[in-house]
């Protein structure tokens, strides 16, 4: 999720491996008691960790009277501020917490329609020089055709959205075959406006659904949030 969505000349993705669980993770304090862990359950005042303005953005939407912490940190620094009671509880991505041996924290995991994770999450892209043939061919082993062409649509749709990952867009992409359903969102960093929208198509086409997407949430509105952010 962290890599530029357009490559200097000479780099190239020489592999996208199959992606991990790509949802956001609520991770809750230990000893805070409540009906059902989600975000939907959290009490009023709860003190809720993220540094990401699309997390921020979408729990102010979903839970506006909750009370939002900055979180800085590697994933165990923000574990470490959790348990020493500076939050109720904390959104990190599953992902992360799964390759760090740590999915037993994960208190719930978030559904897509709750919490759109950011564009490439959950996927890891090995890139290499463009002109390397035989690190290529070497990496095209680990590649998985469904998970680069997902990241390929989401990738498309923040490139033409023109965003980075200090506004709020989110997308996801689902890919089955040559099968793709894209999902995208571009918010007020207040939660007070979200704009999403979704497509569908082939997905040997993923990078013009990507843009067409984009296009699709420009006309809705998002380009007046998108230059309200960055002015």
């Amino acid at each position: 999720k962290d890599l530029p969505t357009t490559l200097p000349d000479e780099l190239t993705i020489a592999a996208i491996t199959e992606r991990e669980d790509a949802r956001d993770a609520l991770v809750l304090r230990e000893g805070l008691i409540i009906e059902q862990p989600s975000i939907k359950h959290l009490p009023e005042g709860c003190i809720v960790g993220t540094s990401s303005p699309r997390r921020l953005s979408q729990l102010k939407y979903l839970r506006p009277h909750l009370a939002i912490k900055e979180l800085r940190g590697n994933v165990d620094t923000r574990l470490r501020k959790l348990d020493a009671g500076e939050y109720d509880a904390v959104i990190l991505a599953s992902a992360g917490l799964r390759r760090h041996g740590l999915a037993h924290r994960i208190s719930a995991s978030l559904e897509i329609e709750e919490m759109l994770p950011a564009v490439g999450q959950g996927a890891l892209a090995v890139e290499t020089r463009g002109q390397d043939e035989e690190a290529i061919s070497i990496l095209a082993l680990l590649e998985d055709a469904d998970t680069r062409a997902a990241c390929t649509a989401e990738r498309a749709l923040l490139r033409a959205l023109g965003g980075g990952c200090q506004l709020p867009i989110a997308a996801h992409a689902i890919a089955q075959g040559n099968h793709l359903r894209l999902l995208g969102l571009v918010a007020e960093t207040s939660g007070e406006t979200i704009i999403r929208d979704s497509l569908a198509g082939v997905s040997s086409q993923a990078e013009r659904l990507g843009n067409e997407l984009a296009l699709r949430l420009r006309e809705r509105g998002a380009e007046s949030l998108i230059s309200g952010i960055t002015l």
